[in-house]
């Protein structure tokens, strides 16, 4: 399975290729200082035997990437292990020649079930029909950040299958490429307000809504909380979906009542479990009872509900 955001379309002559070892700590922050620093063709890669050992993968045009500015890029991600009390893995440089990546991409991508219900599936393949009969989430796999395979997105996929969702409005901070909100709808949920700070995600979430039938049933818009508001017009949502790094949360966590409504569950992944207590007395501070209610390794699944 690989995760993705973007490919290499063949427009130069040849590429660098960056390996490093993707530490369950590291894997979001190197996502997002990558895409921070413009390099949108990213992958993290694993063996479906073996999913827990991850790579991280990208594509620089050579053309643009000598060896002064590799140099100056593995100096810019160093200081995302030291946060966590780590040394940034060995990065491997390989040079390769210009191919049509988007083909090759696809070779590595499967149908892939999630929980007891949901499959996620490539836009391109037949759904397998030892799956038959679970709800398909149609994903095109190369346009944004959040196709199923990283554990926060697990969880947060498991834990919706555990809810009541059917009439629910839901509003889904930091959409990635969509899948959760499209996963929520495929559970009942009557519709999705969306938003996201990038651009490329604002459009993958909107064209995988039509990939899979249901655009007029999200609405999806770029910003931060204050779009996400906007969107649902003065009418905070049902269920709020936040799959962001625990101190973006934090800091997002003042507004909330802007986007959850005081009946609300809220599910919060994209933490590890040891930066749980810090996120639950900041919730609490803004009126939110928070509870881990699942983990998978060191990623952990927070539920907020108003304070009674």
């Amino acid at each position: 399975m690989v995760a993705a955001s973007g490919v290499p379309s063949g427009a130069g002559p040849s590429w660098w290729r960056l390996e490093l070892a993707a530490l369950p700590e590291l894997e979001e922050s190197l996502l997002w200082k990558l895409g921070a620093l413009g390099i949108s063709r990213v992958a993290v890669q694993h063996r479906p035997e073996d999913p827990a050992e991850r790579q991280l993968v990208a594509w620089l045009p050579a053309i643009d990437w000598p060896e002064p500015e590799r140099s100056q890029l593995e100096r810019a991600l160093a200081p995302l292990a030291q946060t966590f009390g780590l040394v940034l893995p060995p990065i491997r440089w390989s040079e390769q020649a210009d191919e049509d990546w988007s083909l090759s991409w696809k070779q590595h991508w499967q149908a892939d079930p999630v929980g007891q219900r949901l499959l996620i599936l490539p836009a391109w393949l037949p759904c397998p029909p030892e799956h038959a009969d679970r709800l398909v989430i149609a994903m095109d796999p190369g346009s944004a950040f959040g196709t199923g395979s990283h554990p926060t997105t697990r969880l947060c996929l498991e834990a919706l299958e555990g809810l009541e969702l059917a009439g629910l409005r839901v509003a889904d901070l930091g959409c990635g490429s969509g899948v959760l909100g499209l996963a929520a709808l495929r559970l009942g949920a009557a519709s999705v307000a969306a938003a996201d700070t990038d651009s490329l995600a604002v459009r993958a979430t909107a064209d995988n809504a039509a990939l899979n039938g249901l655009p007029a049933q999200v609405r999806v818009g770029q910003g931060s909380v204050e779009a996400l508001a906007a969107l649902l017009d003065g009418q905070p949502a049902d269920l709020l979906l936040c799959n962001i790094l625990a101190p973006v949360i934090q800091a997002l966590c003042p507004a909330f009542e802007t986007v959850l409504a005081p009946h609300g569950v809220g599910l919060l992944s994209g933490l590890l479990v040891d930066q749980a207590p810090a996120l639950q007395q900041a919730l609490l501070e803004q009126g939110w009872q928070a509870e881990l209610t699942a983990q998978q390794s060191q990623w952990g699944l927070m539920t907020i509900r108003r304070v009674a």
